[in-house]
């Protein structure tokens, strides 16, 4: 594939240097080896032919076959266009072309039969189609002999005629340029255990399909191709990792570990926790470098194991920091943290973008003398200025919001590569962790701790308000606090900031004998810290606020979360949020307020959510309704996974197949 690699599409006829500059700008074609696997995301069956008496307006796609009555130009400027009367002899429909009018008038003939392609559409009492294909009777064969491909094309691309057709014309003219040959990837023996087809073929049947079934394999052929590299890189990466660095080593479990185990653990770790612990354990006394992803529900207990994890490091005279995503997180893992360790001789350090002058000249000296033996903060602790004595673990919370590049800055802070805990409540579906996590061992955190209730999640109307409004005093007489959260979408910020605001009014007037607080992404921290202590404390008995309290704020006594315009967040993100309640031992609640007219998807969306409390089954539906590519952090996880043709949500299988024929090469 070499050559096709370095051959600019700029030279394959029909190109040329200005249509070449537009696929690569638009499509990220640069080269034929790009052009063959630029795929198709549909077909359209044109074998059949349907007469123009058939038509109905609700039709996807028609093929007709007949001809042209005449020609009218209708309309000035900006709404003329050309309408060809277009007849089978059982009706006639109208041909409708708003550019390209002279091209048109002059290539096609009044009177000749043709075969029109193209999706109708009711105007009135009548139908028409407008930019139809046209193609002469006499090409029956090339373009009726059944699955027709469709290619994505932009506006640009069409303005240049590089619409779908031509993408298909262009790869006809490639494939024969190749003779329809193309050397072949897999070696014979994965071919022979996979019983793929061959990679010649596969080219063939997804740009020109011979049938149905000659498609489906072209796909599953591709699909294992574009799954196999990706896990063959994933999993030599991590075994060079494993066989290149050796770890440090943490030969016991001393003094800090436990006595805090035995006297200061606020309930007893459930049997998640202490399989976790073990597994943790295992890898810091292996000699390897642990590369580990713990993944728990919200409120499964991650930060007490990280905690456990820290400990080990200490007891083997090594520092351990943990990075947390944003400063609110970050402040509440120090306070949970100093919390449990209360009693205890461990210094521990919170450093973030807002911690002052002279307490960080305070602070960094005595992570550089190893004094200071656990720190916690946000990216604050990849800065330059930031040397520790004997950096033994680093942990990463919420690890898809830290590019690639953030996170190995903290490796170059030891001598020796720290061990490596990274904590997501971001459920993450096998195959999606498979691809973004491959290289890493990965452990899941499955119970709740004891006395927990399981939250229960109501969805509402905004019609309903009234009745919403009475439950949730209701809740705060009982002395529970409330969150109120809105949405704020990129593009529509302004008005959400006001809905927000509008809202904060509202409730101040209807809930005048409580204190209110808001927080949004617009204020200053010192502002937000401030809005934020207030509900904490529990001066405030309801907070509204955007998304920003999405992770790790913690408030026990808040037993009430009202998302208004849930259809307007993704069922991740719901499913985060309504983990801010939910975290004492009281009966708990999620409110999903949502308008009335709602699409089947997000009514969907809306059910899964209220039917089920399992992060893990929640990713999964969030997977399948809307495909990987949309699923939080998987574009900022700095792996970016750009699939031309595989769908994480539903080639699992392939995937599987993938990766353990992935492994017996390696292994």
């Amino acid at each position: 594939m070499l050559d096709l690699h370095n051959r600019s599409v700029t030279y394959l006829p029909g190109v040329g240097p200005k249509k070449a500059e537009i696929l690569r700008q638009e499509a990220g074609i640069s080269s034929y080896e790009d052009l063959l696997f630029y795929f198709p995301y549909k077909y359209v069956d044109r074998s059949r032919f349907y007469k123009v008496v058939e038509i109905r307006g609700t039709m996807p796609y028609i093929q007709l076959k007949g001809r042209i009555l005449s020609f009218e130009i209708v309309g000035e400027g900006r709404t003329k266009r050309l309408i060809g009367r277009f007849t089978d002899g059982t009706g006639i429909i109208d041909l409708v072309w708003f550019k390209g009018i002279a091209y048109v008038k002059d290539k096609y003939v009044i009177g000749k039969d043709y075969i029109v392609f193209g999706k109708p559409t009711e105007f009135g009492n009548n139908y028409n189609i407008a930019h139809p294909e046209i193609d002469p009777v006499e090409n029956a064969d090339q373009v009726a002999g059944g699955l027709t491909p469709f290619y994505n094309t932009t506006e640009k691309m069409k303005k240049s005629f590089l619409n779908s057709k031509a993408i298909q014309n262009l790869q006809y003219t490639l494939l024969n340029w190749l003779n329809w040959q193309v050397p072949e990837t897999l070696s014979p023996d994965v071919l022979a255990c996979t019983h793929m087809v061959s990679l010649t073929e596969a080219i063939r049947n997804i740009h020109f399909p011979e049938s149905a079934e000659k498609l489906k394999q072209a796909q599953v052929r591709l699909k294992f191709d574009e799954l196999f590299y990706i896990q063959l890189n994933i999993l030599r990466t991590a075994t060079a990792r494993k066989l290149k660095l050796k770890g440090i080593v943490f030969p016991q479990v001393g003094d800090y570990f436990n006595d805090f185990y035995k006297n200061h653990l606020p309930f007893e770790l459930t049997n998640a926790q202490k399989r976790v612990v073990r597994e943790i354990r295992a890898d810091m006394g292996s000699g390897r470098q642990m590369n580990r992803l713990v993944q728990g529900d919200v409120g499964s207990g991650k930060t007490l194991v990280g905690l456990l994890a820290m400990l080990l490091a200490v007891d083997n005279h090594c520092q351990a920091c943990m990075m947390a995503p944003t400063e609110i997180l970050a402040n509440q893992h120090y306070a949970t943290v100093m919390e449990f360790l209360k009693g205890m001789d461990v210094k521990v350090a919170l450093l973030t973008g807002s911690t002052k002058k002279k307490e960080r000249n305070k602070i960094l000296p005595e992570i550089a003398s190893g004094e200071i033996q656990i720190v916690i903060g946000t990216h604050a602790l990849i800065e330059e200025s930031v040397v520790f004595s004997s950096l033994g673990l680093a942990i990463i919370d919420e690890q898809h919001r830290f590019g690639v590049e953030q996170r190995s800055r903290l490796w170059t802070k030891n001598r020796q590569i720290p061990h490596v805990l990274v904590m997501t409540a971001t459920p993450i579906p096998r195959t999606l962790a498979m691809t973004l996590y491959g290289d890493l061992d990965v452990s899941v955190i499955d119970e709740l701790p004891p006395g927990r209730k399981p939250i229960q999640t109501l969805h509402r109307y905004d019609n309903k308000k009234a009745q919403l409004h009475e439950f949730l005093r209701k809740e705060i007489e009982r002395g529970r606090q409330v969150y109120i959260v809105y949405p704020l979408i990129e593009g529509s910020e302004k008005l959400d900031y006001k809905n927000l605001e509008e809202g904060f009014e509202l409730f101040k007037e209807i809930f005048p004998e409580y204190t209110v607080c808001m927080v949004h992404g617009k204020m200053k921290a010192a502002d937000k810290e401030a809005e934020m202590q207030k509900f904490i404390s529990g001066e405030a008995k309801i907070l509204m606020a955007t998304t920003v309290i999405e992770v790790g704020v913690n408030v026990p006594n808040a037993s009430v979360m009202v998302i208004e315009s849930a259809e307007r967040f993704g069922l991740s993100q719901l499913h985060q949020l309504r983990g801010r309640v939910g975290r004492g031992a009281e009966q708990s609640y999620c409110i999903l307020v949502s308008s009335y007219k709602l699409s089947n998807e997000t009514r969907k969306r809306l059910e899964i959510m209220v039917n089920s409390n399992n992060g893990f089954e929640i990713a999964e539906a969030d997977l399948r309704l809307r495909g990987h590519g949309d699923l939080e952090g998987t574009q900022q996880s700095g792996m970016g996974i750009d699939l031309k043709i595989a769908n994480l949500a539903s080639d699992g299988q392939i995937l599987q197949l993938a990766r353990d024929i992935a492994q017996q090469i390696l292994y």
